[in-house]
């Protein structure tokens, strides 16, 4: 790796206000557990109740075990750094953190678009479910989502590898972030620029399109039921769906619409703690509020636990 004199970065963090430190470090570090926490029931829920041995809970399961690993890739070591003060962070280390953060943020994408494909499936082809949606193509679907992220992500950052840094080792960020890297690199980035915008919209508006097309499909397939009845339960079985998705997609296009260049570091910093914090630890509580079967899974196993307790 070729970074010259430089072999260290400073990362600046949200804020320099070291009043404002211990409040960020109990926020961040109660939405972890929480998110934790939420995402971990979700994937024993799915693996202990029979009940939740369908293609929708698989995709629920590794979208939980996403979140975890998303968010655990940003959020310990900035608090290490919060405790400790040492800001510094190693090349080696930080190039990693950028590998592990744009996986686990591109395969998202992807799941949620396959996501999006089974509950098209579950209301515009109900008798076919069964057969489209076997556990092979649940599990290769998956997979998909997997290598779609290795594969979209590996080859720019090859291309950062052979960076250099010559004066600034400063990120103003709390994690190492791909752009702001590229930013105080003294090598010519031109093309490495072009090539993530390139990998960055690809994924963006790929995903996007599934997205919307299985939905478009979805409500009209809805429209065409005769009462009222009919229509809420497939509504209610994509609204947790379709509230993340909002929060994902939402997230990332407010990031892009910048006001001023001053703001939008500001902005930024804002809208991704959204998605690395807040947007993690929501996500379990909008499937388990709005999903009966989830609540249900959930009494029951509490029930058995406290049964097997009084034993």
């Amino acid at each position: 790796m070729k970074n010259h004199t430089i072999t260290t970065f400073i990362l600046l963090g949200l804020t320099d206000d070291p009043q404002l430190q211990i409040p960020i470090f109990m926020f961040l570090f109660l939405t972890y557990i929480l998110t934790m926490t939420g995402n971990v029931t979700i994937i024993s829920l799915t693996l202990v109740d029979s009940h939740l041995k369908t293609p929708m809970y698989f995709f629920l399961q590794n979208f939980a075990l996403l979140e975890i690993s998303f968010t655990s890739a940003c959020v310990p070591r900035y608090l290490y750094n919060i405790v400790t003060g040492d800001n510094i962070i190693k090349y080696n280390i930080c190039v990693i953190q950028v590998f592990f953060i744009d996986v686990f943020g591109v395969t998202e994408f992807f799941l949620l678009a396959a996501m999006s494909y089974d509950r098209y499936v579950a209301i515009c082809k109900p008798l076919h479910y069964g057969t489209i949606m076997s556990s092979r193509v649940c599990k290769s679907l998956v997979l998909c989502c997997w290598m779609s992220g290795l594969l979209i992500i590996l080859p720019p950052l090859t291309l950062f590898l052979n960076l250099k840094f010559c004066d600034s080792n400063v990120i103003d960020y709390f994690f190492c972030d791909a752009c702001l890297i590229l930013k105080i690199s003294c090598s010519d980035t031109w093309f490495i620029e072009q090539f993530v915008i390139v990998c960055a919209v690809l994924t963006f508006i790929l995903t996007l399109v599934c997205v919307v097309l299985s939905y478009v499909y979805i409500i009209m397939t809805i429209l065409r039921f005769s009462s009222a009845q009919q229509r809420k339960s497939p509504f209610s079985t994509c609204s947790s769906h379709m509230i993340v998705v909002s929060i994902t997609y939402g997230s990332c296009i407010f990031m892009y619409i910048k006001p001023s260049a001053k703001e939008s570091v500001a902005i930024n910093k804002g809208v991704t703690v959204l998605m690395t914090s807040i947007a993690p630890m929501l996500n379990p509580f909008i499937y388990t509020l709005r999903n009966k079967q989830v609540r249900q899974a959930f009494s029951d196993t509490f029930k058995k636990i406290a049964l097997v307790s009084k034993k």
